[in-house]
């Protein structure tokens, strides 16, 4: 037992560099094995469709004496609302009508959002059916590029109706009328663009490649392989 628990001596790493043939065939193994497990039971297959972001930082922040840091702001904060766009329920209610998919299964499991910045923005979908996960990532990217257009056409007529309210402050109707705008509009920017730019059109492949089964699986038992060499004690005659 105190075996286990003694450090390795100059002995023991010895041994190791001797069992090279050892390890090496348990890393062979594991190799094998996450082969076999790759095609018995695979992973989904991925569909990217991607969406580009125009945040117009020259005419959205008009300034000449601005700072990076008044830039990076602007585009954090309306990179956040535009990412609860993506998420937002009637997106998410959309798809689950749709593909009769649980909502709060397309979180995280079946949908995923890459590079959420100023340019493309790629929306993946994950599932067992390559044309299925197709359709799906391409509604996701659609229903986002309606709803953000929605709120920005929202926010350039809340911009009006303000402007408006400025030349007659008593009108109950424009400040109602704000208040609906305000709500719709997803607080977003009137000099932001949003245009899909790619339905879906990469080659669907899995999610997860043979690659990354075969490294997990060789590294696994390679792991395993060591161990086995440095705590189990050999024989003495």
């Amino acid at each position: 037992m105190n075996y286990l628990f003694t450090p390795p001596s100059l002995d023991d790493l010895i041994r190791l560099l001797k069992a090279w043939r050892f390890w090496m065939l348990g890393a062979i193994f594991g190799a094998m094995i996450g082969a076999v497990v790759y095609y018995v039971a695979p992973p989904p297959f991925r569909a990217q469709a991607t969406v580009n972001v125009d945040f117009n930082l020259e005419q959205a922040w008009p300034y000449a004496e601005r700072t990076d840091r008044q830039d990076f702001y602007y585009l954090d904060r309306e990179t956040r609302k535009l990412k609860a766009v993506v998420w937002s329920d009637a997106v998410m209610s959309q798809l689950s009508s749709e593909f009769a998919i649980p909502t709060k299964n397309l979180h995280g499991d079946k949908l995923q959002l890459s590079q959420p910045s100023d340019g493309g923005w790629h929306f993946y979908a994950d599932d067992p059916d390559p044309r299925r996960a197709t359709r799906l990532a391409t509604n996701w990217a659609k229903a986002f590029e309606l709803y953000a257009q929605l709120g920005i056409s929202d926010a350039v007529e809340l911009e009006a109706q303000r402007a408006a309210l400025g030349n007659n402050p008593d009108n109950g109707d424009i400040k109602a009328r704000i208040i609906e705008l305000e709500k719709s509009s997803f607080g977003i920017n009137p000099f932001i663009q949003v245009g899909l730019v790619q339905e879906a059109g990469m080659p669907v492949a899995r999610s997860i490649p043979l690659s990354a089964y075969l490294l997990a699986g060789s590294i696994g038992f390679l792991t395993l392989a060591v161990f086995v060499v440095l705590f189990i004690k050999p024989k003495t005659k």
